[in-house]
């Protein structure tokens, strides 16, 4: 079939003839007509100072979005002690991930550089509840002078099956306390089926829907007077494909903060991606997808906060960004990007939350080089 090329397409893209096209050149023809670079951006990471700083035998990780309180930054985040023994030995005494045995900590800050950490916000719950083995992966949300935390759950035992739960917990002020919820507000699609008795999460007769062993990373939207849950799901049986991990991100959606959330009928909601990072901009969602799946390593947004097209593809970006919600995210698609919190791994034992700033790349120039102004 015939493709029909315009004079503005064939220099723009660079096309030598218009009537020898290569697979490439017809794939790029099908691209968006706004290939602007508002969508781009590129970044670097510094150590923070004060109690964030790298602190051996420590593990801060996960931090959550930024908030401003009483002229202070606030951040919420994964933190637990000791290295990480896998699933080799006593998972019963062992820790079998940096993110085991873990409670949610808050830090303060004045300039967003130098940290003083406040102490402990939400612990593991007593054994036999839920949240008795871990709670991490925080996300904070504002709405209406309280504050919510959201976070994964686990209970014991701690092994390679294990289904990974979303909980929430809330209070009229950042410094706490904090009462939480008396059992998940979101749990794995149980649909799948596991293969006999064998310790593997890949042996399976059912894959189940995409979020069918775990509920991951969550992070709740006010968005259009409701309440919108964005999370990773974990599929039991993963596959690795040409995109890498089989991970996809979800949404569930409720009238109240505090629930009941309720599964999208569209979900998934992506077909790529790591840990969520959305934020409400020009009416809709955005979402920065990262790490895993075909279309990791781009920016998309939504007008409705369900149905995502990609608006820019990047290098790269930091890992398990925390926002900074004090930020107009409406100056500029990538505003809100343009510093926040990260974590980085010092090791496969110890992690620690570094601040990443971003910038827009406008020109590729030479040292002394001009670009076009």
């Amino acid at each position: 079939m015939d493709i029909e090329v315009t004079d503005e397409q064939m220099d723009f893209l660079g096309i030598t003839n218009k009537y020898k096209l290569s697979a490439a050149s017809k794939r790029a023809l099908k691209w968006p007509t706004d290939t602007s670079n508002d969508w781009f951006f590129e970044y670097q990471v510094e150590d923070l100072k004060g109690d964030l700083a790298y602190e051996e035998g420590v593990v801060r990780r996960d931090p959550s979005a930024i908030i401003k309180f009483d002229g202070k930054y606030f951040v919420w985040y994964t933190r637990s002690v000791g290295p990480t023994d896998g699933f080799a030995g006593d998972i019963e005494k062992d820790k079998v991930f940096p993110w085991d045995r873990c409670d949610l900590w808050y830090a303060t800050s004045y300039d967003g550089i130098a940290w003083k950490e406040e102490g402990l916000a939400v612990k593991r719950g007593e054994k036999g509840c839920y949240d008795d083995r871990s709670v991490f992966t925080p996300e904070i949300m504002e709405h209406k002078g309280m504050y919510y935390l959201c976070y994964q759950t686990v209970k014991c035992p701690y092994n390679v099956r294990v289904k990974e739960e979303i909980a929430l917990a809330w209070s009229d002020s950042p410094y706490g306390p904090w009462t939480k919820s008396e059992a998940p507000i979101l749990k794995p699609a149980d649909n799948g089926v596991w293969k006999g008795d064998t310790d593997s999460r890949f042996a399976v007769e059912k894959k189940g829907d995409f979020d069918s062993h775990k509920v991951h990373d969550p992070c709740i939207i006010p968005y259009k007077n409701k309440f919108y849950l964005y999370y990773k799901g974990e599929q039991m049986g993963e596959a690795i494909t040409f995109g890498g991990r089989q991970i996809r991100h979800g949404v569930a959606i409720a009238d109240n903060p505090k629930g009941p959330y309720i599964k999208s009928e569209y979900n998934p909601i992506s077909n790529s991606g790591h840990e969520i990072c959305v934020w409400p901009y020009n009416g809709g969602i955005s979402s920065l997808i990262t790490t895993d799946g075909p279309e990791k390593n781009t920016l998309q947004w939504s007008p409705d906060g369900i149905n995502f097209d990609i608006k820019g593809v990047i290098k790269g970006a930091p890992h398990a960004i925390g926002l900074n919600r004090y930020a107009d995210a409406e100056v500029h698609p990538t505003h809100i990007l343009r510093w926040g919190l990260t974590h980085e791994y010092k090791n496969d034992d110890y992690q620690y939350i570094r601040r990443f700033t971003t910038w827009k790349m406008v020109h590729h120039t030479a040292k002394g080089e001009r670009g076009e102004e």
